[in-house]
């Protein structure tokens, strides 16, 4: 499973937290299904060139989210209704923190909302 480079996103926004967000991408997206397990923080480090502790606090927050439960020995897995509740709150934000601008940009070049539809 290829997750986006982790650098590709701000610069400015700590690496757990854009690792965080590529994982919780990849549980809305059903790469990693609910029921199924994580890959282990060892094996996602070595695949993305981060620090195994790095992953693990990205972990924890999915952990303390109650996202994922842990089954000692085994590994993560993604429980059941994390991939709507994680669609739900990435759609809040998005709508709090990115569509204001968004659409003062779309004010400003005079477009419409229905004048994306021919993208779609």
């Amino acid at each position: 499973m290829a997750l986006m480079h982790l650098m590709a996103t701000n610069p400015n926004r700590p690496v757990y937290l854009k690792l965080r967000d590529q994982i919780a991408a990849a549980i809305i997206d059903g790469v990693y299904p609910e029921g199924e397990m994580l890959p282990s923080v060892r094996a996602l480090a070595a695949e993305h060139g981060a620090n195994p502790l790095t992953v693990a606090k990205a972990y924890q927050q999915f952990q303390n989210d109650g996202l994922v439960e842990v089954q000692r020995g085994v590994g993560m897995y993604v429980v059941k209704g994390a991939a709507e509740r994680l669609r739900a709150r990435e759609r809040e934000a998005f709508l709090r923190d990115e569509w204001p601008e968004i659409r003062a940009r779309m004010a400003r070049l005079g477009l419409d909302p229905a004048d994306l539809a021919i993208f779609t």
